[in-house]
């Protein structure tokens, strides 16, 4: 070990004394890395794994990536094939992983079906061979269930980042592709780095966003088409951030929807809305239907029917104003408490919008189970209308709906042609930037204030 010369002598024995006091923590580790084993497949389990791919990238001048897989729908092979078949399987793979461990690189197997490497690399080529090849011998494994492994992949670009957020990252790359028949591996990049980076702020900043105010109501008018009058709107949300300024709903409600604050959330502009509409029939003598929208995670609120109702009473607003704008998928998740909230929700006198018609598989099925009171036609109907067999299937679904004694709205309407078809085939009411963008409170009380003068 050489020091530069004008280190003095009690410096030098101090650092000599701090170096030999690292190496020996690390051979000590070392040493204790054959007791953090999984019995199964006698491969590193993920605490091991993490401290050996820190000393390999850390301490060696090549590139190095963590690649992370599991088997999707791997329960199921317990399930079908049995327990022992899936401990035959998991050992199969170990020992497919495990020809990638050496000196340079390190091989693990976290729990159940989850396996990872460390190693360096020259080209993402070789990374993508590398997996490819796992994942062709892993296939090919003599087994009746059909096994479909993914893989995440991260790249280290930063030797003084830990092992454990490079396989964080490898982890969300792997989700992205888990379950897809024509893909079988994503690497993590600047785009996922992004997206989670703009979730953490999201998270991080919703309460103070709540407690502040910084969440606004917008609505967006509905019309009817034959004489342009606004007839209803849709009580919408926009995010006014202080320092990231407008921030869309498209990027902040799916992150609020996974950690359930949506709930949250949508109580603020359900209160806001309700006052709105009692300020209209107060102030000015207006009285005008704004819906709200019913997120799937309510279908787990055990509060909804109190709260829809507590803000109808405390407001004095009919339940019949306040429309309840559901999509298909605000079932999936829990159908049976859905439909019984609903139906209290409903006998109360709330009416029901269902939003998004056409856009999921089961729609017909809830015509049929669940009192309808209005359907939207979903926006994705109108993109194709130029299409001859585009336009049979709108016309005909508009027959059906008028047959079954439903009102109608189409959202999503831009353009003169989509309008003048849709009052060809009997649907007059409508919601879209042909006539009207969301827009803040003030501005749609104006709208309502010059239509109130109009003769």
């Amino acid at each position: 070990m050489s020091f530069k010369k004008d280190v003095p002598t009690g410096s030098r024995r101090e650092i000599e004394s701090e170096d030999l006091y690292l190496y020996s923590l690390r051979k000590m580790a070392e040493k204790n890395l054959d007791k953090n084993r999984i019995a199964l497949t006698n491969l590193l389990n993920l605490r091991a794994f993490l401290y050996k791919a820190d000393d390999l990238i850390r301490y060696n001048d090549d590139k190095y990536a963590i690649i992370v897989m599991d088997i999707a729908g791997f329960k199921l092979v317990n399930e079908f094939c049995s327990r022992k078949a899936g401990d035959e399987l998991l050992i199969y793979i170990s020992d497919c992983f495990r020809e990638y461990d050496s000196e340079k690189s390190v091989a693990a197997h976290f729990r159940a079906d989850i396996f990872a490497l460390c190693l360096p690399y020259e080209s993402e080529d070789d990374l993508v061979a590398i997996v490819n090849d796992l994942s062709d011998r892993i296939k090919s494994f003599p087994i009746s269930c059909k096994v479909m492994p993914a893989f995440g992949i991260c790249i280290a670009t930063d030797k003084n980042v830990s092992a454990a957020y490079i396989t964080d990252y490898a982890f969300i790359a792997q989700k992205t592709i888990k379950g897809k028949y024509f893909t079988n591996y994503a690497f993590f990049d600047s785009t996922m780095r992004d997206q989670m980076l703009l979730e953490k702020k999201i998270e991080n900043g919703f309460d103070e966003a709540l407690v502040t105010d910084q969440f606004q109501l917008y609505i967006q008018p509905k019309v009817n088409m034959v004489t342009g009058r606004i007839i209803a709107g849709e009580a919408l949300v926009r995010w006014m951030h202080p320092g990231e300024g407008l921030i869309s709903p498209a990027a902040f409600v799916p992150v609020l929807e996974k950690n359930a604050s949506i709930i949250a959330m949508d109580k603020c502009i359900w209160r806001k809305t309700f006052q709105l509409i009692s300020q209209l029939k107060v102030e000015h003598d207006i009285e005008i239907p704004i819906s709200i929208n019913i997120s799937r995670v309510h279908a787990y609120d055990e509060s909804l029917v109190e709260t829809l109702i507590n803000l109808s009473v405390g407001y004095q607003v009919s339940p019949e104003l306040i429309p309840l704008e559901i999509t298909e998928s605000a079932y999936s998740e829990n159908e049976k408490e859905m439909y019984e909230k609903i139906r209290q929700l409903k006998a109360y006198g709330f009416k029901l919008s269902m939003d998004d018609f056409g856009s999921g598989y089961s729609t017909l099925n809830m015509l049929v189970d669940q009192p309808v009171d209005e359907i939207k036609i979903d926006r994705a109907f109108l993109y194709n209308i130029e299409d001859p067999k585009y336009r049979t299937l709108i016309s005909h679904t508009i027959n059906m709906i008028h047959d079954l004694g439903l009102p109608i709205i189409a959202e999503g309407v831009e353009t003169e042609t989509q309008k003048e078809l849709l009052l060809e085939w009997g649907c007059q009411q409508a919601q879209g930037f042909l006539f009207y963008k969301p827009m803040p409170v003030e501005n749609f009380k104006e709208l309502l204030l010059k239509q109130k003068q109009e003769p």
